[in-house]
Order: C-alpha cells, then sequence, then structure tokens
C-alpha cells in the first residue's frame, strides 16, 4: 500500500511538471534562465508579504513574482543591463524577504521548507492550487503557441507578422510568475529554477520539433518527481533537491546517449 501523502507528493510533482515543461522550453530558447531564478528568489519577498497581510502565500508570492517581472522588463527597455539588473533585484528581494519574515511578529514560518520545498507535506488543497495553475499556465501556453513561437525565433519576424514581441513577453512573465507561486511549497524558491530549466534541457537531446520538446519536458519533469519521491523515501534525504537530483541524472543519461 502506498501512503497517502505520498500519493499527494507524486500528483503535485507531476502537476508542476505540466506547467514547466512547456514553459521551460521557451525559458531554454530565450535563455532566460536567470531570469526565473531571480523570479523565484523573489517569492521569498512574498511569502513575508502574505504573512503581514494575512492573505494566502500564492496569493502574495503571485504578486511579487509578477511586479518582479515587470520591473525587469521596464527597466531593461529603459537601457539597463538585463543581467546587473537581475542580479541586484534577485538577491536584493531574496535577502529583504528573509529580512522581513524575522518581523513578523507571532509567525511561526519554516524558511527551508520555501527555500527548499516541502513536497510531502502538500494537501489535497494545496493539489487543488497546483493543478489549478498548471491548467491555466497550459491553457496560456497552448493559446499563444504560435505567437510565442515566433517572437522566439524573430523579433522582426514577429512584428512584420502582426506580433507584438513585448505582449508575448509579457504573457511568459506571467505564466512564470504562476509557476513560481504553485510551485514554491513543492520544490521550493531555490529549486525552482532547476525544474525550469532541467527537464526542458534534457528534452532538448531527444526532441526535433519545438512540439516534442515540451511533450518531452512534461514527460522528464514527471519522471523526475515520482523518482525523487523514490529516492527521498528509500534514503530519507529531502525530497525537493531529491527531485531536482533526479532530473539532473536523466539529463546526465540523455547527454550520454547522445553522444554515444
Amino acid at each position: 500500500m502506498v501512503d497517502d501523502f505520498l500519493v499527494r507528493a507524486a500528483f503535485a510533482g507531476i502537476g508542476i511538471a505540466v506547467a514547466v515543461g512547456p514553459l521551460g522550453s521557451f525559458v531554454v530558447w530565450r535563455r532566460m534562465a536567470y531570469f526565473g531564478d531571480a523570479t523565484a528568489h523573489a517569492s521569498i519577498l512574498g511569502v513575508a508579504l502574505a504573512l503581514v497581510f494575512s492573505v494566502p502565500v500564492t496569493i502574495g508570492t503571485l504578486a511579487v513574482a509578477l511586479g518582479m517581472g515587470l520591473v525587469v522588463s521596464w527597466l531593461v527597455t529603459r537601457g539597463h543591463a538585463m543581467d546587473a539588473t537581475l542580479g541586484v533585484l534577485s538577491h536584493s528581494a531574496l535577502a529583504a524577504g528573509l529580512v522581513a519574515v524575522s518581523f513578523v511578529s507571532g509567525a511561526r514560518v519554516d524558511l527551508n521548507a520555501f527555500l527548499f520545498g516541502d513536497i510531502l507535506a502538500v494537501g489535497w488543497d494545496d493539489l487543488a492550487v497546483i493543478w489549478g495553475g498548471a491548467a491555466l499556465v497550459s491553457a496560456l501556453i497552448l493559446w499563444r503557441w504560435s505567437a510565442l513561437l515566433t517572437s522566439t525565433l524573430s523579433e522582426d519576424l514577429a512584428v512584420a507578422s502582426g506580433i507584438d514581441p513585448r505582449r508575448e513577453r509579457l504573457i511568459l512573465t506571467l505564466a512564470l510568475a504562476v509557476v513560481v507561486a504553485v510551485a514554491l511549497k513543492v520544490v521550493g524558491a531555490l529549486l525552482i529554477a532547476a525544474m525550469l530549466i532541467i527537464p526542458a534541457s534534457a528534452a532538448r537531446g531527444l526532441s526535433r520539433s519545438p512540439e516534442a520538446m515540451a511533450i518531452w519536458a512534461v514527460l522528464i519533469g514527471a519522471v523526475s518527481a515520482v523518482a525523487g519521491l523514490g529516492l527521498s523515501f528509500g534514503f530519507d534525504t529531502p525530497a525537493g533537491p531529491s527531485i531536482v537530483v533526479a532530473a539532473a541524472v536523466i539529463f546526465a543519461g540523455v547527454s550520454v546517449l547522445r553522444r554515444a
């Protein structure tokens, strides 16, 4: 018999994989890895704000993650360097969130759960939020798939086709904010970027089309979640990092097979 909490954890991991697969593919294609990392780090500030204003943590992290993406996009259009802007905002938001949580009186917060995830503590209500977020992100990506691909390939081509690249960047920013908000409890702020990048990078070596890469990324993410949970249960290791390790092993295996 499989324990109930493991079943919930597995469904949560698969739900995250459904969301991060297609989105992670665009992150890899657009070389937005650092952007995803910065948005995830900023989510800790969202946790602190949620505690201060007594709102659900998902709402706080979603608001801050979306705000982070909009601020970065605005600063870049004003001539600021992308890497420097992300570095300043990412670490500043993470540090501010950690400091702010310590000032919240009466709040008993396990920061490790938000930094590294606590997938084994996921409840049925959390599953509803995760799968709702995954459905929203998937619907958004499917709706804008052609336009997103065109603007990723060439912004000039997108403009010539009547597509606004800025709007497509905003859509990706919104989708990334939703993923960060729903994935925070599963893999944590420090590991969200890994789940965005590693399955998609592994899928690239198995794919001959963008659609195939997105599907493979979902499958690899789901297998990584289940395998990581098995590793955690069998060897008593942290669940979130174990999922990322499983994804890294798959990536290494795909890389070796490609060379062979």
